[in-house]
C-alpha cells in the first residue's frame, strides 16, 4: 500500500495503508481526514495535557492497546513529557500533542482514541478538571443518562463549579468542570466522591458509586475513579473505538434533551461543527 506525504503545521509527514479498513466501511484515510477536519477544536483540550493513546494497528476488530510512553520510533519532533511514576521509580515519557501535525502523525500511527489527564504538564499534582462518568447498564434508558446528568449538574453548582457535558461517544456522558488548580488530586477526588454520594443517596434504586461491579447490579455507575494522578478521560472530538465511528462530543446543557451518548459520528461531527462552535470552548475562562 502506498506512502504519501502530507503538509501540515510545518511538517512533512508521511502517510500510509490508507484504504486500510479501521472501521467497518471507515477507512485509515477516513480516519486521518476526521482529526485534520476537528484539529483546530480539539487541539485546545490537548495542550498541554500528558496524552494516553488507544491503538489499532489492525482496525478495531482486531485487539488494541493503551500506550502511555513514546515508543523509540515515533518522531523525534514531537513534544513529550517526563512523567514521574507513582508506583516506582523512574519515569514514563508521554506525548503532548500540541499542534495539528502530531495529530495526524499520531492518527496514522493508528491512533484511534486520544485519553488526556485531568492536569497538564507543568502542574501534573493539581487537576485543572473534574469529571464524574455516568455509565450505565445496557439497556438504559436515554433519558434517564440526561436526568442523572442535570442531578450532576446541579450538583456541581451547588459547590461553586461550573459544570460542562461530554457525549462520550460510548454508553454515557462526562460531567465536567474547570479548577483553578489549588488542590491536589486527593483533594480533587473527595470532592467528586461527595458529590456523586450526594446525588446517588438521592436515589439509591437507580444509582450507585460502588466501586465492585458485584455490588451495582442494574444500577447507573456514577465513577470518580479519573480524578486520580496517571489517569484519563476521553478528550473531546475523539473518535471511539466503536462500530459506527463515533465521536465524543461536548455539548451545551440546551442540546442534552436531543442527545444521545454515541449521537455523532466522523460524518456528522462535521456537519454540527458547521453549525455550532465548540460548547467548550470557554472551559477554564472563568478560573
Amino acid at each position: 500500500m502506498a506512502t504519501t506525504t502530507v503538509h501540515v503545521a510545518d511538517h512533512d509527514i508521511k502517510v500510509s495503508k490508507l484504504d486500510k479498513q479501521m472501521f467497518p466501511a471507515v477507512t485509515k484515510g477516513d480516519v486521518i481526514e476526521h482529526y485534520r477536519a476537528v484539529a483546530d477544536v480539539m487541539l485546545p483540550h490537548l495542550a498541554g495535557r500528558p496524552l494516553t493513546m488507544r491503538r489499532y494497528p489492525d482496525g478495531i476488530d482486531s485487539d488494541g492497546f493503551f500506550q502511555h510512553d513514546v515508543s523509540d520510533y515515533f518522531a523525534d519532533w514531537l513534544t513529550t513529557v517526563d512523567v514521574p511514576r507513582r508506583t516506582s521509580s523512574g519515569t514514563v515519557r508521554h506525548v503532548v500533542c500540541d499542534d495539528a501535525a502530531a495529530l495526524v502523525y499520531l492518527a496514522n500511527q493508528a491512533t484511534i482514541e486520544f485519553h488526556v489527564w485531568l492536569s497538564t504538564a507543568d502542574k501534573l499534582d493539581h487537576p485543572d478538571r473534574l469529571v464524574i462518568d455516568i455509565d450505565p447498564p445496557d439497556g438504559t434508558p436515554v433519558a434517564t443518562l440526561r436526568s442523572v446528568a442535570r442531578r450532576l449538574r446541579k450538583a456541581f453548582r451547588s459547590v461553586g463549579l461550573v459544570p460542562y457535558v461530554q457525549a462520550t461517544g460510548g454508553r454515557g456522558f462526562h460531567v465536567v468542570a474547570p479548577l483553578d488548580r489549588s488542590q491536589n488530586f486527593d483533594q480533587v477526588r473527595a470532592r467528586a466522591s461527595d458529590m456523586a454520594d450526594e446525588v446517588a443517596s438521592q436515589d439509591p434504586e437507580n444509582l450507585t458509586t460502588a466501586q465492585r461491579k458485584q455490588r451495582r447490579g442494574d444500577r447507573i455507575y456514577l465513577d470518580i475513579n479519573r480524578n486520580a494522578y496517571g489517569q484519563t478521560f476521553v478528550c473531546p472530538y475523539s473518535l471511539r473505538a466503536r462500530p459506527g465511528a463515533p465521536v465524543a462530543t461536548p455539548l451545551l446543557w440546551s442540546q442534552l434533551g436531543r442527545a444521545t451518548p454515541n449521537g455523532y459520528d466522523l460524518h456528522t461531527i462535521k456537519r454540527r461543527l458547521t453549525r455550532v462552535k465548540d460548547p467548550w470552548s470557554s472551559i477554564g475562562d472563568e478560573q
